[in-house]
């Protein structure tokens, strides 16, 4: 891989020289090595569990120019796993806290923000302007677009997944004849079949440490040194602490990405949540109690999740299911004239649901934290 020169300079000052004296002193390092990563670039998407860590040491390390591409804000449950914020920054945007973390860290760093949601309009323009692209996204949607406009450009993806105690790291088209993600999974997986951090969770420390490898697999590329996981999966699991490798080959089958406009329904698996209509639990209950008459409840758990426990007047429709044109016609027939409620076990599902029926043009509401935070509304009416 041939890194572009952004920063002309060449030598490195006083004061870098002893912020990476350990560095300079590391053989197969060295005052080469460091000049190297002064001069490169690498921006990530994502600045939540994965970004923060792998930001972090970026930015410790010397990278001359470092993006971040998010469009969320802090919150306070971001901060068991997303270091890279604090309490101060609950409201703001995490470009922004991620920005000033970084220069309170190394203002030798170059940051360019992009307070934007990557999509299929604007990442060729983003990503053209880096050497590196780390993908720290938690979606199957923006996987599959940062991937492939990753194959466009030719620049190499550092790949990072969580989940739980568990965690995988890989790096895509390093070379010509490299693996991508798409080697992997060629399509995503349905909606809703692969739980999220959200719906089950994830230790903290999971992303923390995929994100350091992460940051180690972009190190040691820009200072061409150790071996790189191209064609590998690495995979960690913290409960059983075991790390290993899996091969990764290219699929004969391949298929050639040479645009964004193909694939657009696989980047819009997960990307387009933003006209997703959502209420509080709390809201719920109050519309439940006083105008029960006037909504209809599609319960989207699996049928046994239903049986065990439900709402009075709840229709089982499991998400497995709701796709179907059957689903599709049966949710029009029963809710004309009602406003349609979306439910689940902790409003994971549910707001799967009502993308998927969004994009059928049926308007329906997620009800947030789903039956665990309802609790037993029976009683109310």
């Amino acid at each position: 891989m041939q890194l572009s020169t952004n920063n002309n300079d060449n030598i490195l000052s006083s004061d870098e020289r002893a912020r990476y004296k350990r560095h300079l002193s590391l053989e197969g390092f060295g005052e080469e090595g460091q000049i190297r990563l002064k001069n490169s670039s690498v921006i990530f998407i994502g600045a939540g569990g994965l970004g923060s860590s792998a930001i972090m040491y970026i930015a410790a390390a010397g990278i001359g120019k470092i993006g971040i591409a998010d469009n969320d804000k802090v919150e306070i449950s971001n901060l068991q796993r997303q270091v890279i914020h604090n309490n101060s920054e609950i409201g703001n945007y995490k470009t922004d806290s991620a920005e000033r973390r970084i220069k309170e860290l190394n203002p030798h760093c170059k940051v360019k923000t992009f307070t934007t949601r990557i999509n299929n309009k604007n990442a060729i323009d983003i990503l053209s302007q880096f050497d590196i692209i780390c993908d720290c996204s938690d979606n199957f949607g923006t996987r599959y677009l940062i991937n492939d406009a990753c194959l466009i450009l030719n620049k190499p993806l550092i790949y990072g997944s969580v989940q739980g105690f568990e965690g995988q790291v890989s790096v895509f088209n390093l070379k010509k004849n490299s693996p991508n993600f798409r080697d992997l999974l060629p399509k995503p997986p349905e909606q809703g079949l692969i739980p999220s951090c959200t719906d089950y969770g994830v230790i903290g420390i999971s992303p923390g440490i995929i994100g350091i490898l992460q940051a180690n697999e972009i190190i040691k590329i820009i200072i061409k040194k150790g071996k790189v996981l191209d064609g590998k999966i690495l995979i960690f699991n913290l409960l059983e602490n075991s790390m290993r490798q899996l091969n990764l080959k290219v699929s004969k089958n391949a298929q050639k990405i040479n645009d964004l406009k193909t694939n657009t329904k696989d980047y819009e698996s997960e990307i387009n949540c933003e006209n997703i209509k959502r209420i509080s639990h709390i809201e719920f209950k109050k519309i439940y109690q006083t105008n029960s008459n006037e909504i209809i409840i599609f319960d989207v758990r699996e049928k046994d999740e239903f049986q065990k426990f439900s709402i009075k007047g709840s229709i089982s429709l499991p998400l497995s299911l709701i796709k179907e044109k059957n689903s599709l016609e049966f949710i029009k027939n029963q809710s004309v004239g009602k406003k349609i409620y979306t439910l689940c076990q902790k409003g994971i599902r549910s707001e799967t649901a009502s993308k998927i029926l969004f994009q059928e043009r049926i308007d329906t509401i997620s009800i947030e934290g789903g039956i665990e935070r309802i609790g037993n509304i029976n009683k109310l009416n």
